[in-house]
């Protein structure tokens, strides 16, 4: 009788891990887990995918100018998705482009976290006067069209793949402050914290040790969705001719540079809009299956 109740009191105080819980609830939905597994195609693709593509990216074949994917008559496995104007493999644009593509999602996502949050656990710790001058202006910068203003900031910083990533980091931004000072306002009023003040923990500590790491999971959801965003911006600038230049093979430049041979050849716009719809869904995907194993509230029993 006794090992019997030691068995189940083992048991009522066993707890899966933080990693296991958070996969039990992630796999729930079925969406997230393929979005998953598609960003995780995409990372590797962006990883190596130099070595994956079959030809240089940026070299042309001049003999081979718009040919078509092999299923169609004229195409061949050579250019299995075809060429684009001058001639260079679209396989290989796409695969080396989704490189450009993760690269502007991480250094955007980076960039603008980092400082939304910082800036949020400031105000939410600031007088309030402070606290108002602060979300005054992400209020100005929220009231502006998001593309218009990175249009803006990169007409003033000057067109380039660098200059679009830091404008579109600085329009994300609000996002992470409004986001982190709410997390800040609503923990600032429980218990743990006021036992900590009681300890004699410090503004400092109490700002990055005993407030913040409690307010990560809706960051966490809101870096998933805002790296998606920037991909879009990124390849929405780049459509407009102020993000990558040519010849660098990112999407919104390649759909820039296939506009007036829409009719011509479908497929040198079709592949690098089907890149970009699939990329952005499966991390949308993503993000609301984080959603949904971060939230208590939308954990189910």
């Amino acid at each position: 009788m006794s090992e019997t109740m030691s068995v189940e009191a083992t048991q009522a105080t066993e707890r899966p891990g933080r990693l296991r819980e958070f996969w039990f609830y992630f796999r729930e939905n079925r969406g997230a887990v393929i979005g998953l597994w598609v960003f995780v195609v995409f990372a590797f693709l962006a990883l190596f995918g130099p070595w994956i593509a079959p030809h240089d990216p940026t070299a042309q074949f001049r003999d081979a100018t718009l040919q078509p994917p092999f299923w169609q008559e004229g195409g061949n496995w050579t250019y299995p998705l075809g060429t684009d104007p001058l001639g260079r493999d679209m396989l290989s644009r796409l695969i080396v482009g989704a490189r450009y593509s993760f690269f502007v999602g991480v250094v955007v996502v980076s960039i603008a976290a980092s400082g939304g949050i910082l800036i949020g656990l400031l105000a939410g710790f600031a007088p309030k006067w402070a606290d108002n001058i602060i979300m005054r202006i992400m209020d100005i910068i929220l009231a502006f069209p998001s593309l218009l203003l990175a249009l803006v900031l990169v007409a003033i910083l000057g067109p380039s793949l660098t200059n679009a990533m830091i404008a579109i980091a600085i329009v994300l931004q609000p996002h992470y402050v409004r986001l982190t000072r709410a997390s800040v306002l609503s923990e600032k009023q429980k218990d743990y914290v006021t036992s900590a003040r009681v300890a004699g923990a410090g503004l400092v500590r109490l700002m990055f040790v005993t407030v913040l790491p409690n307010c990560l999971a809706p960051i966490i959801v809101q870096a998933a969705l805002s790296f998606s965003t920037a991909i879009l911006d990124a390849a929405a600038l780049g459509f407009l001719g102020m993000g990558a230049q040519p010849p660098t093979p990112e999407w919104g430049t390649m759909l820039a540079e296939a506009r007036e041979f829409i009719l011509r050849a479908w497929w040198v716009v079709t592949f690098p809009g089907l890149a970009i719809l699939v990329t952005v869904l499966a991390i949308n995907l993503m993000g609301d299956g984080l959603r949904d194993a971060l939230d208590p509230k939308l954990k189910r029993s």
